[in-house]
């Protein structure tokens, strides 16, 4: 009987222990965090500086398209269309061109997104650990906290966290 009650108690002990968990607002981490809005800054820069590239391209090649108007006046038919087809050769392989250059830039930005998710994962599980938490889950749009309390938001802790390393490198 003595061993039931022990058996109990411990029992009771053991289920008493507690499961510390937490959330972080995904949405607001990722919008505050510095090293993201560098990312995108830069990324900002990059695509407007290959907009005005394209835009002067494309200026440049309609005026020789209008040269090529005025000029294939005094050609012969067989003349133009040869000329005409060398420039519609050079307007699809520009077209190409900077089509692969945007989507370089895609790519590039992408990777740096996923580096930079990679990175904000691996501190909020470090920090999880350092801290004894059980579970760290996702909160905002699309995450999986409907409602927590504010005392279990863990957001401004680990935003906080993170700015700070990303200032020191």
């Amino acid at each position: 009987m003595k061993k039931l009650l022990l058996f109990s108690v411990l029992l009771g002990f053991l289920s008493c222990e507690q499961t510390k968990m937490g959330y972080v607002d995904n949405v607001e981490l990722m919008n505050k965090y510095q090293e993201k809005i560098d990312i995108e800054a830069r990324y900002t820069t990059k695509t407007e500086a290959l907009t005005r590239r394209r835009d002067s391209i494309s200026q440049a090649f309609q005026i020789e398209a209008q040269a090529f108007q005025l000029k294939s006046k005094g050609l012969t038919q067989e003349k133009a269309q040869e000329e005409y087809g060398i420039l519609q050769q050079k307007g699809q392989f520009i077209g190409q061109q900077l089509q692969q250059e945007e989507q370089q830039l895609q790519l590039q930005g992408q990777t740096e997104m996923d580096s930079l998710i990679k990175k904000v994962k691996e501190q909020v599980r470090d920090y999880g650990e350092s801290k004894g938490y059980t579970y760290i889950l996702t909160g905002g749009e699309g995450g999986s906290v409907l409602y927590g309390k504010e005392a279990d938001n863990l957001t401004e802790e680990i935003l906080k966290i993170l700015n700070a390393a990303y200032t020191q490198n």
